[in-house]
C-alpha cells in the first residue's frame, strides 16, 4: 500500500499539477476581462453589449480549432501541443493590453481562443486516462479542475488591486487592466517553456517511475482501451453521430451559457449589489469561491468512490439552477452573496465528475474528438451566455430576464443528465489489479 500511495502522489505532482497550473493559467484570463471591465469599458467606452459580445468571442476561436487540435495532439505529442497552447496563448494575452476599439477587442479575444483551443479537451481526454484509470479519473478530474476556483481565489484579489494602478511612463501610462493583461501573457510563456521540461506524454516515458510502475500503468490503459474496443471502436466521424455524444454537446451547451454568465459578469453584479470598491468587490469575491472549492473536492472524491456520475453531475447542476433563479428576486447584498455562493457551488463542482463521462466509453482519438466536440458546442454557449447577459442589462437596465432564462438551461442540463445511458460497462472487463495500480 505504501508504494500505491507513493506511486499516487507522484502522479499527481508529475502529470495533475502541471496541468492544474496551466488550468489557472487559462482561467486567469476570463477572470482578468471580468475584472479589467471595471475599469477597461469605462476607459474604452465599451457598453455592456460590447463587453459581452468580445467576452464570448473568444469562444469561436475554440469551436474552430479545438477538434482539430485534440486529434492532432493525440496522435503526435500532448505534452508538446500543450507549450505550444500556453507561448501562443501568452503572446495573445500580452496584446489585449494595446486594445483601443470594439473591433480590436473582438479580434484579439478570438485570437486568444485559437490559441488556447483544444487545451482543456487534451488534459481530459488525452493526458490524464494515460496515466488514471477510471475508478481514478473522477476524483484526478475535479483535483485538477478546481483550478478554476483556485484560480479566482488567487487571482481575483490581484486583479482587483492591479486593476487600480496606474504606472507613468515618458510617453505613455499604462492602466491598471493593461498591467493585468501583460503579466498574464509573461506568465503564460515562462510556464509553457517550463512545461517542456516537465510533463511526459506516456508513463513509459516517466523517469520518476520505477519499471515495474511504468509497466503497470501502460498495461492498464492499454486493457482499458481493449475493452473499450471489443464493445465497439469507434471512429471519428462516428463519434459525431453517436447519439450520447450529441446528448452530451446539449448539455454541455446549457450548462455552459449559465457557467460563463456567472463567471464574466460575477464582479459587475457583485459591485452593483454591494456597493463596494473594486479591490473590495475582488476580496468579496473570496466567500463563494472557497464555498465552490470545498464542494468541488467533496464531489470529486464521493463521485470515485460510489462510480455513480450522474448523481453527482445533475444535482449542482438543479442548486445552480436555485441559486441562479432566486438571486434576481432581492437586491439585499447579503441575500444576494448567499445567493451567488449557491450559483456558484452548483455550476462548478460537477465539472471533474463530467469529464469522466467521454472516458468510460471512448479512447485515443476518438475520446479526444468527442471532448473536442463537446466542448466546442458547449463553449458556444461561452459566447451566448455573456452576450445574453450583456444585451438584457444594455436593453433592460436589469439581469433578471438573462439569469432567468439561464436558470432554466442548468435545470433542463440537470433533467438531460439522468437520462444519460450508463455506457462503461466495457471496463468491468480490466482486471482489478489492473484498475489500482495506484
Amino acid at each position: 500500500m505504501a508504494i500505491r500511495g507513493s506511486l499516487a502522489r507522484r502522479k499527481y505532482l508529475h502529470i495533475i499539477l502541471p496541468l492544474f497550473i496551466g488550468s489557472i493559467l487559462a482561467y486567469l484570463d476570463r477572470l482578468n476581462l471580468s475584472y479589467a471591465a471595471l475599469t477597461m469599458n469605462e476607459q474604452l467606452g465599451f457598453s455592456a453589449e460590447v463587453f459581452g459580445m468580445g467576452a464570448g468571442i473568444l469562444f469561436a476561436g475554440y469551436v474552430l480549432f479545438e477538434i482539430p487540435g485534440s486529434v492532432f495532439a493525440e496522435k503526435r505529442s500532448p505534452s508538446k501541443w500543450l507549450v505550444r497552447i500556453m507561448v501562443t496563448w501568452g503572446l495573445s494575452c500580452a496584446l489585449m493590453a494595446f486594445i483601443e476599439t470594439p473591433g480590436q477587442f473582438y479580434f484579439v479575444r478570438f485570437l486568444i481562443g485559437a490559441a488556447e483551443a483544444s487545451f482543456y479537451p487534451v488534459c481530459y481526454s488525452v493526458i490524464i486516462p494515460r496515466w488514471f484509470n477510471m475508478k481514478e479519473r473522477p476524483a484526478a478530474l475535479s483535483i485538477m479542475v478546481t483550478s478554476l476556483i483556485v484560480s479566482s481565489i488567487v487571482g481575483a484579489p490581484l486583479a482587483g488591486l492591479l486593476i487600480g494602478l496606474d504606472l507613468d511612463f515618458a510617453l505613455f501610462t499604462l492602466h491598471g487592466w493593461q498591467i493585468l493583461f501583460l503579466l498574464e501573457g509573461v506568465l503564460a510563456v515562462g510556464f509553457g517553456i517550463f512545461l517542456l521540461y516537465w510533463l511526459k506524454d506516456w508513463p513509459k516515458d516517466a523517469k520518476w517511475m520505477t519499471e515495474e510502475e511504468r509497466k503497470a500503468t501502460m498495461e492498464a490503459y492499454e486493457q482499458e482501451v481493449a475493452a473499450k474496443s471489443s464493445v465497439k471502436q469507434y471512429t471519428i466521424w462516428q463519434v459525431f453521430a453517436d447519439k450520447t455524444v450529441i446528448k452530451l454537446c446539449l448539455i454541455y451547451f446549457l450548462w455552459i451559457s449559465g457557467f460563463w454568465a456567472f463567471g464574466f459578469w460575477l464582479p459587475t453584479v457583485l459591485r452593483s449589489v454591494s456597493g463596494l470598491s473594486n479591490s473590495g468587490v475582488s476580496f468579496l469575491t473570496l466567500v463563494p469561491m472557497t464555498i465552490g472549492l470545498i464542494g468541488f473536492i467533496i464531489n470529486g472524491v464521493t463521485a470515485s468512490k460510489s462510480g455513480k456520475l450522474k448523481r453527482h453531475i445533475a444535482t449542482p447542476l438543479f442548486i445552480g439552477a436555485f441559486g441562479m433563479a432566486a438571486g434576481t428576486f432581492t437586491s439585499n447584498p447579503t441575500l444576494s452573496l448567499i445567493f451567488i455562493s449557491i450559483t456558484c457551488l452548483g455550476v462548478y463542482i460537477g465539472q471533474g465528475c463530467w469529464w469522466s463521462v467521454p472516458t468510460t466509453f471512448l479512447s485515443g482519438s476518438a475520446a479526444a474528438a468527442a471532448t473536442a466536440l463537446i466542448n466546442s458546442i458547449g463553449n458556444i454557449g461561452g459566447w451566448v451566455g455573456p452576450y445574453l447577459v450583456g444585451f438584457s442589462e444594455t436593453h433592460t437596465g436589469s439581469y433578471q430576464m438573462a439569469y432567468l432564462i439561464l436558470a432554466g438551461a442548468l435545470v433542463l442540463a440537470g433533467i438531460l443528465t439522468l437520462t444519460l445511458k450508463d455506457r462503461s460497462t466495457a471496463v468491468s472487463s480490466v482486471p482489478i489489479e489492473k484498475q489500482n495500480v495506484s
